[in-house]
């Protein structure tokens, strides 16, 4: 399945869309895909509605209609760095032995679509392309890679924006070049692990401006998404919604000598096998 989220910031509502390309709006079976649709077995909800032909469930015509974030007010996002052996040899970063893990401000998540804002005195503003997984089921303690993937609710497009000299300058924690306002685009689906398929075999690709920047894949992960579950979970309780960042392929500004940073008007496109695409432009705060 295909979950979304449309209408003006603040104001979205579900909808799913189906296997045709159809939107269908959730309102009679959710009040928005968050923790307490996920918590109660929102997903069955959906899924017994589409096998049963989508009856009682509003189209919703598209045009014009923006498209938000497709999970509502995460309790956290945690995030992996350096999980790509290119991208760590471009930034001259040692290969960890152990996933590196920082948190993201939630309040970073916007729309697929939505403008991204360069902080008022940055001049070192970079993209990441990742995959996103989002947590379907409370996470304690689990002990391997299978229990992991059983606790995902899906999988989406993130874009983990940073601040470069934020980032590795003004402090020894990322958090300042990881947290500027809008520095997290998500979606446009949440889609399902049946229809992802193999989380470590999905294409990357991200452009600036119609240019090639970064292109890898997840099964060039150090740590496969099932072991970054289940690690993260004995360090921290996993609830349903949270987001977790799984890392960036080579291609970044930072790794690639003389390649400019973002700067306003710059387009950045992301993409990911089966899990669409995205797209913001930049303006200066």
């Amino acid at each position: 399945m295909k979950l979304l989220r449309v209408g003006d910031p603040g104001k979205e509502r579900p909808a799913v869309m189906t296997s045709a390309g159809t939107v269908l709006g959730l309102s009679p079976l959710a009040a928005d895909i968050d923790r307490p649709f996920l918590e109660s077995g929102g997903l069955e909800r959906v899924r017994a509605a589409l096998e049963a032909g989508g009856s009682g469930l509003p189209r919703i015509d598209m045009t014009g209609v923006r498209v938000g974030a497709p999970v509502a007010r995460p309790g956290k996002v945690v995030c992996v760095g350096l999980n790509y052996q290119d991208h760590a040899e471009e930034t001259g970063a040692s290969i960890p032995t152990r996933p590196v893990v920082f948190m993201k401000d939630p309040d970073t998540v916007v729309g697929p679509y939505d403008g991204v804002l360069i902080p008022r005195v940055s001049a070192k503003t970079d993209w990441e392309v990742e995959l996103a997984v989002v947590i379907g089921r409370t996470a304690r303690y689990l002990e391997g890679p299978e229990e992991g993937l059983a606790h995902i609710a899906g999988f989406a497009i993130s874009n983990d924006v940073s601040e470069r000299e934020f980032q590795l300058e003004y402090s020894p924690q990322w958090d300042l070049g990881k947290s500027c306002e809008t520095f997290n685009p998500l979606g446009p689906w949440l889609v399902t692990p049946d229809e992802v398929g193999d989380p470590q075999d999905l294409t990357l690709r991200l452009t600036v401006n119609g240019e090639t920047r970064q292109h890898g894949n997840t099964r060039h992960m150090i740590f496969d998404v099932g072991h970054l579950v289940a690690y993260l979970s004995n360090y921290m309780v996993l609830r349903p919604g949270d987001v977790i960042n799984t890392g960036t392929p080579a291609g970044v500004a930072l790794g690639l000598p003389g390649t400019p940073y973002l700067r306003p008007g710059d387009t950045v496109e992301a993409s990911i096998d089966g899990l669409g695409t995205q797209r913001q432009t930049f303006t200066r705060a």
